[in-house]
């Protein structure tokens, strides 16, 4: 991102934030979206385990007003948000009760769950929902940020100033891993 711009003239696409009544479509999306998409990175064993653990509808983002979706005649096209939680990654299956939060003083906001619908991909979905987390990052108070990325999403990350800090493996089922990147940036808080 030049210095010269600023996240609001990148939000060109409309969004709007997920509502509970969206899980259903999210449920179907995300499949879509790491069948596709993820398949150049990661094998079909492991996207499938990864599918409901690590890829899944985290209705957490959504009751807390944080999750943004993208839609195209009024089909859900895209999806992706940020949080003021612990959780890195992962839906709800992968989770037993409310997620803690975090001290926007202290500690870094998290940038969760992009999936965007194959036939939708590289059409900038994914920059304008980038754009409209990093500015509720910053009205929100946060001075950093976190993501574990994809091998996938992470071009679209360091894109946006995020730098890789950290390579690692989440573990799967059946003893199966998916290779993801943690990546951090220090949020400049316009005036």
């Amino acid at each position: 991102m030049s210095s010269s711009s600023t996240i609001t003239d990148q939000i060109t696409w409309p969004l709007r934030l997920a509502r509970e009544g969206d899980a259903a479509a999210l449920e179907t999306l995300i499949p879509l979206s790491v069948r596709a998409l993820q398949a150049p990175y990661y094998s079909q064993a492991q996207m499938e385990a990864a599918l409901g653990p690590v890829f899944g509808v985290d209705r957490q983002l959504i009751r807390d007003g944080t999750y943004f979706i993208a839609e195209q005649d009024g089909a859900i096209v895209g999806c992706g948000g940020w949080s003021r939680r612990r959780s890195h990654y992962g839906g709800d299956s992968g989770r037993e009760g409310e997620d803690g939060l975090l001290d926007p003083q202290r500690d870094a906001a998290r940038v969760r769950a992009f999936f965007v619908h194959p036939a939708w991909a590289r059409r900038g979905i994914g920059r304008n929902i980038m754009a409209a987390c990093e500015r509720a990052i910053i009205e929100s108070g946060f001075r950093s940020v976190d993501i574990v990325a994809t091998l996938a999403g992470e071009p679209l990350y360091a894109s946006f100033g995020y730098a890789v800090v950290e390579s690692y493996d989440i573990a799967t089922v059946n003893g199966l891993s998916l290779p993801v990147v943690r990546m951090t940036k220090s949020m400049e808080r316009r005036v």
